[in-house]
């Protein structure tokens, strides 16, 4: 009896035990997850974030190819900034791509913001000034820099569109459901635990000493002698 009360006694320790470990645990990945929420944004949305910085950068390092090619730096801003001509300037492009980059960092990036009305904007505006750009002024009369400067934006904007679509918002989306659902695990510890089986759980009952009267008659018919 002793050692099936402590065999008992120590097998509820244990359970105990990895109870203990298991709230642990879910409370850890909670506060982890909560940090990380208040300190910083998700990989995903870091990952939108510095696409739409290339986006910028790109589209900027193309416009200044475009100015060296056509005749100096100095002489082609005076041309394009100063005697702005819709019809032949590349320098809208350029604001545009800064307003992508202004709008989508502002609203993904500061505001955080976990929708695509953000996105579904800035593109809508890109691609309608890109193609009215296109059809209504003479940039395809311009050389190489008339057909790659509109058709970069375009790619990009699409492009941004798509990762935040595809990417960002459903995998934030997945990430918010498993942390509300290890959330919302009680802190109470289950009735019942997986664990070793004790040999104390199974026991035979021992055998009964006295026999019946009519097994007694048995036994003394059996050892009479036959005559």
């Amino acid at each position: 009896m002793d050692s099936q009360c402590s065999s008992s006694v120590g097998s509820r320790a244990t359970l105990g035990g990895v109870g203990n470990i298991n709230s642990t645990l879910i409370s850890s990945r909670i506060e982890s997850y909560e940090a990380g929420e208040k300190k910083c944004i998700s990989d995903v949305r870091r990952t939108f974030c510095l696409f739409v910085t290339f986006d910028l950068l790109f589209v900027t390092l193309l416009w200044i190819i475009e100015l060296n090619v056509n005749g100096g730096i100095q002489e082609q801003l005076m041309k394009e900034v100063l005697e702005y001509d819709y019809h032949k300037s590349f320098f809208d492009i350029f604001l545009l791509a800064v307003f992508r980059f202004a709008a989508l960092i502002l609203a993904y990036a500061v505001c955080k913001v976990r929708h695509w009305w953000a996105i579904a904007i800035t593109t809508a505006i890109t691609t309608g000034f890109l193609i009215v750009k296109v059809v209504v002024s003479k940039l395809l009369s311009q050389g190489a820099f008339g057909y790659l400067l509109p058709i970069i934006s375009f790619i990009l904007a699409w492009i941004e569109t798509w990762l935040l679509d595809f990417k960002v918002l459903p995998q934030e989306a997945g990430d918010e459901i498993r942390f509300l659902s290890v959330q919302s695990v009680p802190d109470r510890e289950p009735l019942l635990y997986p664990g070793p089986v004790s040999e104390g759980q199974f026991y035979s009952p021992p055998e009964s000493m006295a026999d019946s009267d009519e097994d007694l008659d048995d036994k003394h018919d059996i050892e009479k002698p036959i005559v």
